[in-house]
């Protein structure tokens, strides 16, 4: 009897990583979902169980921490599961102008984004190489290419991703595994982007993508081997116009994005109310 092969999703509880949950489960593939404890990872699982033929398995952590990340690679291989599909979606994001930014929020960045998506995707490698052909899916983010105000910490850690993704590409298709990178741009997923696509401009508007299409668009490509993945035909514009622009024009872009920082500091200090600084969390997975 052949075992059962699963998908294992990070950050899978709301947002993108729910969308992956829910547009996995519809091409009937298994599933083991790690999110945070009461998350309502559970109620996802359910509701997935109810209306889909496939197994749900959920495992409560806090992937920030290194030994949660361990403790979940001993539970997996404890219960003997084959993976045939990671996707390290659990991220956090944010929004601060770097002297006024808040440590805490760039050590648990830096933590989640760059070392629980190291660990998690080394510690399952061998299961992944036994159970070929098989895929890696890493969430990046559109920031990787650009030097935005405000995202640097962000953007440093999704750069390390694009690397990262990149270069293990090349070492591991000899062993069956296919290792892609999406890098989405805005997505409907928290406040501050479902604010920008009810009140910005319709470029604003056709840039920001709702979840459930990206995770649609980012398995499809997975599948077919892509190795980067721009969810959305404008942010591929966005990504031509980089290439083409002069600099100088690149650079008075930069300053207006500044300002609108400048002038959205005060929105981010009544959303983030009692933190020290205005910061922005975009996404906690």
């Amino acid at each position: 009897m052949l075992n059962k092969m699963y998908t294992l999703i990070t950050g899978a509880s709301e947002g993108l990583g729910k969308a992956f949950a829910l547009e996995c489960a519809k091409r009937d593939m298994n599933l083991v979902l790690v999110s945070l404890p009461q998350s309502g990872l559970e109620n996802l699982a359910a509701f997935i169980r109810k209306n889909f033929p496939v197994s749900v398995l959920v495992f409560e952590k806090d992937l920030s921490d290194p030994l949660s990340c361990r403790q979940l690679f001993a539970e997996v291989r404890n219960r003997d599961l084959c993976l045939q599909m990671l996707i390290n979606n659990a991220g956090i994001g944010s929004t601060a102008f770097f002297n006024e930014s808040n440590i805490e929020v760039h050590e648990k960045q830096i933590g989640l984004n760059v070392l629980a998506t190291t660990l998690i995707t080394r510690l399952f490698l061998a299961n992944l190489e036994n159970n070929g052909p098989s895929y890696i899916l890493n969430v990046g983010s559109m920031a990787s290419f650009f030097f935005l105000p405000g995202k640097q910490v962000y953007g440093a850690t999704k750069s390390y991703i694009h690397y990262f993704s990149k270069s293990l590409r090349k070492e591991v298709r000899r062993n069956g595994i296919c290792v892609c990178v999406l890098c989405p741009g805005g997505i409907n997923t928290n406040l501050s982007v479902t604010l920008l696509n009810r009140t910005g401009s319709w470029i604003s508007k056709l840039a920001v993508l709702n979840p459930e299409r990206v995770a649609k668009i980012a398995l499809n490509g997975l599948l077919k081997d892509k190795p980067v993945i721009i969810p959305g035909i404008l942010n591929n514009i966005f990504m031509l116009l980089d290439k083409l622009l002069p600099e100088f024009i690149k650079t008075n872009i930069t300053n207006f994005g500044m300002n609108r920082l400048k002038v959205d500091n005060s929105y981010l200090k009544l959303w983030k109310r009692g933190a020290s600084v205005p910061v922005k969390i975009d996404r906690v997975a």
